[in-house]
């Protein structure tokens, strides 16, 4: 993998400044080791007029492939391929990826972080910048590069197609594009950018995505990711199209957003949201308005023993445990990992012997029935329902409404119609990678009532969010009120699935 840095000097800003704030010396050629192989930074020129710096990420793939085997991380979206052959012969030792952004990371760190101990002046400097990457993986083609570097102040982004191979013109391009970026930014600024955007565009990483990633993506995109038109791509992407860590992330994203709007700093904000929700005139996220939603339409149903289904990393789990009124609380999630999660945010070690009783968090699968799930007040299924393939959501009606019976039920999903709002979200493009659907009001509407009629309860609907009078809502909630015994089954739920066994 390879990339260079160029810059131009005046006599009074020469180029080779640029060795300071890399911290290498422009006479030198470092090796550095990685887990993954040797990174090498060297400087093919260096003079006061122009200066270039080269990252040569040389890959030990059979490091990689022991690396990967050895923590668990050979499967799965976010890991090394599975493949036994493709373990050894792939593109990473050629095509830019996460391999390359960490060792950026790795060698540049100081510069990446806007540091310069020898000269503290220079990373504040903006100057004219160069990057050239030969072979960049594009998932999203030539069209996508642009769209995602062009805002970010390149005044010249270069994106050309490599061809498969240039002796057979008539195969056609591969997915691999050749980058150059030109414009006038801080060396920190560039950095950060590739940090977070060549993995983005890879479309994968190298290494299995966690919780810190969200902290790792918020800090590289501080001062541009927020403002950028395609965060929420961005986003997804970065964190491996994980929803539970992408809501997490969007939802700090826009206290960041409401933090640069108000001039704050983002701790003043999530203050007044926590603090200050009746207040008008500050907007308030809409991941609050949600559980604030849902937390009123439990109470509304006199609900004490409540189910969140699908809990993720735990937040709305967290505020029932704010309100006493809730004595029982159970989170329910098919991720050990997001389970994990939501542990630390609660600080389950660290509860009283009061609050620990009232709070439990389970392994399960929504699509499967469970006899733990049966004789609560009320389950809620928050942005739970989309992520779902349409095939599997018979499934979880029975599961939960055939099933475990809760005697309110609540579904909160997104309106599409109201996508046409999101200024910053493309025509056809769902809000989140891993949604497999979206429905309109009528659609979510007409599901809702045959499920209701199936499983013998009443439904009604709460619209979350600004109530736009032309598109609706942007969040669309079902609050299902048991009425009698279940009624009639489709005909592919006529027989009971006994415990473990799928819907």
């Amino acid at each position: 993998m390879f990339l260079t840095i160029s810059t131009t000097g005046i006599p009074e800003r020469p180029a080779t400044d640029l060795g300071f704030l890399l911290h290498k010396h422009p006479g030198k050629a470092q090796a550095f080791s990685t887990s993954h192989g040797t990174a090498h930074v060297f400087y093919p020129e260096a003079s006061a007029e122009r200066c270039t710096a080269a990252l040569l990420l040389e890959v030990d793939p059979v490091a990689l492939v022991r690396r990967g085997q050895g923590q668990g991380k050979g499967k799965g979206r976010g890991g090394a391929p599975d493949a036994a052959l493709a373990q050894y012969v792939n593109d990473r030792p050629y095509a830019a990826s996460s391999l390359l952004a960490v060792a950026l990371s790795a060698v540049f760190g100081s510069a990446l972080n806007g540091r310069c101990t020898a000269r503290p002046d220079l990373p504040e400097q903006v100057r004219p910048l160069r990057v050239e990457i030969p072979v960049l993986p594009a998932r999203g083609g030539a069209e996508l590069v642009r769209r995602l570097f062009g805002p970010l102040g390149w005044a010249g982004v270069e994106v050309t197609a490599v061809p498969l191979d240039e002796r057979f013109p008539e195969w056609g391009d591969s997915r691999y594009v050749r980058l150059v970026l030109e414009g006038e930014l801080k060396l920190s600024d560039a950095l950060r950018q590739l940090y977070v955007l060549l993995p983005v565009l890879d479309d994968a990483k190298h290494y299995w995505v966690a919780l810190d990633e969200v902290d790792k993506l918020l800090r590289a995109g501080d001062g541009w990711l927020a403002a950028h038109p395609d965060h929420e791509l961005i986003t997804s992407r970065y964190l491996a199209r994980q929803g539970h860590l992408t809501r997490d992330a969007m939802d700090r994203l826009e206290l960041v957003r409401l933090a640069e709007a108000d001039g704050r700093e983002v701790e003043e904000v999530d203050n007044a949201v926590d603090e200050d929700r009746d207040t008008e005139e500050k907007p308030v996220p809409l991941a609050v308005q949600r559980r604030e939603a849902i937390l009123a339409a439990l109470r509304a149903a006199g609900a004490a023993r409540v189910l969140d289904l699908g809990c993720g990393q735990g937040q709305l789990v967290q505020a029932l445990l704010k309100d006493v009124s809730f004595t029982e609380i159970v989170g329910v999630d098919v991720s050990v990992r997001a389970l994990g999660f939501a542990a630390k945010r609660l600080r389950l070690d660290r509860l009283g012997e009061r609050q620990s009783e009232r709070v439990r968090l389970l392994q399960g699968s929504l699509a499967y029935t469970d006899k733990r799930l049966a004789g609560y007040d009320a389950a809620v299924l928050s942005e739970v329902i989309e992520h779902l393939d349409l095939p599997r959501l018979p499934a979880l009606e029975y599961a939960v409404f055939g099933a475990a019976r809760p005697r309110t039920v609540l579904v909160t999903t997104p309106n599409v119609e109201y996508n046409v709002r999101w200024e910053s979200l493309p025509a056809g493009h769902v809000r989140h990678g891993d949604h497999r659907f979206e429905w309109t009001r009528a659609e979510f509407r007409a599901w809702a009532a045959e499920v209701a009629r199936r499983h013998g309860y009443a439904v009604a609907f709460v619209p979350v969010g600004d109530d736009d009078p032309e598109v609706g809502p942007p969040t669309q909630m079902a609050v299902f009120t048991q009425t009698g015994p279940t009624a009639t089954t489709t005909a592919t739920t006529t027989e009971t699935p006994k415990e473990g066994e799928a819907a």
